[in-house]
């Protein structure tokens, strides 16, 4: 048996940041989100975001790969979301990449909280420059401008 805490801060957005998920049903789509992860052994402890992305706190068992949960994520919740067309018609695919920084167990209070304030942070601090912190803060020497232009 193994014993581990893998967290993940994962970040990733509608393709070209099109603003598809509308606050009012940003509800319905976070639900299917958390029972995605749930029926895969994972244990969420905070989704939130804006219309033009989503940040979730999660842990992972060591039987799923990163890339394989975010592969089966974003096909899952794409075939969601053009089946509810009327909730989310500005919805055209997921974007290629994602950002997933680990997290200390000791430190996912502060992510939490980070993720619960989405919208008061992003009210002063566009998504751009959210993500440029966060490359920043985590050492990630790739330029944000790649991320969203999908190079």
């Amino acid at each position: 048996m193994s014993y581990n805490k893998l967290l993940y801060h994962v970040v990733f957005r509608p393709k070209n940041s099109v603003p598809a998920i509308a606050e009012e049903h940003e509800t319905l789509l976070y639900r299917y989100i958390w029972g995605f992860i749930r029926n895969k052994g994972c244990w969420l402890y905070r989704i939130g975001g804006m219309p033009d992305h989503i940040h979730i706190l999660l842990q992972l068992p060591t039987t799923l790969a990163l890339a394989d949960f975010m592969r089966g994520l974003k096909t899952a919740t794409n075939k969601y979301m053009s089946l509810h067309r009327d909730c989310f018609p500005l919805f055209e695919g997921w974007g290629k990449s994602y950002c997933a920084i680990t997290c200390s167990y000791i430190d996912k209070d502060k992510v939490i909280d980070y993720i619960a304030r989405q919208k008061e942070h992003h009210r002063v601090v566009d998504f751009k420059e959210e993500l440029n912190d966060i490359f920043q803060v985590n050492h990630i020497y790739d330029s944000v401008d790649n991320f969203l232009g999908e190079r």
